[in-house]
């Protein structure tokens, strides 16, 4: 699955990512596509509060590419 939030500036592409790997089996990879430079730290930090991880990031042409992975999400 990819997550296309180029364009758009923080929190929206964390935002796009939580809704899309809502309820999301653990070990599932999400592809984000971001544009804005802070994806590259709030990613990571979504992730861990999620329960996952982020497993690769690249960027080319001014376009980050976050693959991650859900975990078990914390409850509560």
């Amino acid at each position: 699955m990819i997550v296309d939030a180029r364009g758009h500036l923080c929190p929206v592409p964390s935002l796009r990512l939580r809704k899309a790997i809502e309820g999301l089996p653990p070990g599932t990879r999400v592809t984000l596509l971001a544009t804005d430079p802070m994806a590259r730290i709030d990613v990571p930090y979504l992730m861990a509060e999620l329960g996952g991880r982020v497993v690769e990031t690249t960027e080319a042409d001014g376009v980050l590419t976050l693959v991650v992975e859900t975990g078990d999400a914390p409850t509560g």
